[in-house]
């Protein structure tokens, strides 16, 4: 299934290709966000901010992609919009809710593609598609046209092939963005891997990427992660449900998505308030495990995808999320980068699994430059 829910094209035609999320305002055609219910939405009026800044850097952007509806699930499988076929394996999930942007990246379709990360929506379907996605740290890049409107949760950031070309997305979106720092790899740096109980083919392949990187690895823990986690799904369920709960009524929105706005309809206040306690406990917490080290490290999640058929079946897939939903919640910036699974532990072909990198508020710059080095070094050795 193809990758976009629109195609068109704006801007510069010699520009370098990206494909925007359908949750992003393009002037002159509707945002859907992957849903019938938005169907009939008129045209955007104006461009989203990330869009216009696209644009006056010369990007030239060739449509919009599909999406989990309504940017509320980690699977990417949309039956009203499609389903965007996983470059890595047909059979696996592509990953949600940025489906279509990482398909769009994995197989070639543009050079870059914006998604949109509210519980790990950018990460998740890098690590699934095989390519490099990026969560900038909150309010790092300006929301100002996309859907949430109102979120204390969402990150709009970039997915690419290369680190190069993600750097160049930044430098066109990010507020001071200093693409010097982040074009600089950082061969000599200090990481603080975080411990997580990840399946074997992730653990592997995580522990055989660092050990080639030469940096100096130390152990740090986040103990406050599975809370985070459970926090991050209150926030987000309420938030999602204040924007998007009007629709259900309709009988418009697909059936999973209707679900979780059923049960996102009961939640309580007191939850809201009790998982604010946990958001400024476990900002304190990261803030520290970075204290001393240029970044943490562990997997973007905990298991390889699953297929589509374990996920139509009714295979448990909010576990995916469980170590990218924190970093939404406490506003870090994170990204996620593919490293091969080990022959021993690969499956069918030759899948990736994603490393995650999580740094310091305002210091996206440096997971970039770790990053770069990260690939350059993973190329050299033919990884």
């Amino acid at each position: 299934m193809n990758a976009f829910a629109q195609r068109f094209s704006v801007g510069s035609q010699a520009g370098p290709t990206i494909a925007i999320k359908d949750c992003i305002d393009v002037a002159g055609w509707p945002t859907r966000a992957g849903s019938a219910a938005l169907a009939d939405a008129p045209a955007a009026e104006r461009d989203a901010a990330v869009v216009r800044s696209l644009l006056d850097a010369g990007w030239h952007i060739v449509g919009k992609t599909n999406m989990h509806e309504l940017a509320y699930g980690m699977t990417g499988i949309n039956r009203w919009s499609g389903t965007p076929c996983n470059p890595q394996d047909p059979a696996l999930i592509p990953g949600g809710s940025s489906s279509g942007s990482a398909v769009a990246v994995g197989n070639g379709e543009v050079e870059a593609a914006l998604g949109s990360d509210t519980g790990g929506s950018i990460r998740l379907p890098a690590a699934c598609c095989g390519v490099i996605g990026l969560k900038p740290g909150f309010g790092r890049v300006d929301r100002r046209g996309a859907m949430p409107r109102d979120s204390s949760l969402d990150c709009i950031g970039p997915f690419a092939r290369g680190m190069e070309v993600l750097n160049r997305v930044m430098e066109a979106i990010a507020l001071n963005f200093d693409s010097r720092a982040a074009a600089q790899p950082l061969a000599r740096a200090r990481l603080g891997v975080v411990a997580t109980g990840s399946d074997a083919a992730v653990e592997a392949a995580v522990a055989a990427a660092l050990q080639a990187s030469g940096w100096q690895l130390e152990t740090r823990a986040l103990p406050g992660l599975r809370s985070a986690f459970e926090a991050g799904l209150a926030v987000i369920d309420q938030e999602t449900w204040n924007a998007f709960g009007h629709l259900a009524a309709g009988g418009r929105v697909g059936i999973d998505v209707a679900r979780r706005l059923a049960a996102a309809s009961a939640a309580r206040e007191d939850a809201r308030q009790a998982a604010e306690c946990v958001r400024l406990a476990f900002i304190d917490q990261v803030d520290r495990a970075l204290a001393d080290v240029d970044a943490l490290v562990l997997p973007t999640l905990p298991s390889l995808p699953p297929t589509l058929a374990e996920a139509e079946a009714g295979h448990a897939i909010i576990g995916l999320s469980a170590l990218v939903r924190p970093f939404n919640l406490s506003g870090h910036p994170a990204l996620s980068f593919p490293v091969p699974v080990p022959a021993s532990h690969r499956g069918n072909g030759a899948l990736k699994a994603g490393l995650q990198l999580v740094g310091r508020k305002g210091e996206d710059e440096r997971l970039c430059a770790l990053a770069l080095h990260l690939e350059r070094t993973l190329r050299r050795l033919h990884y």
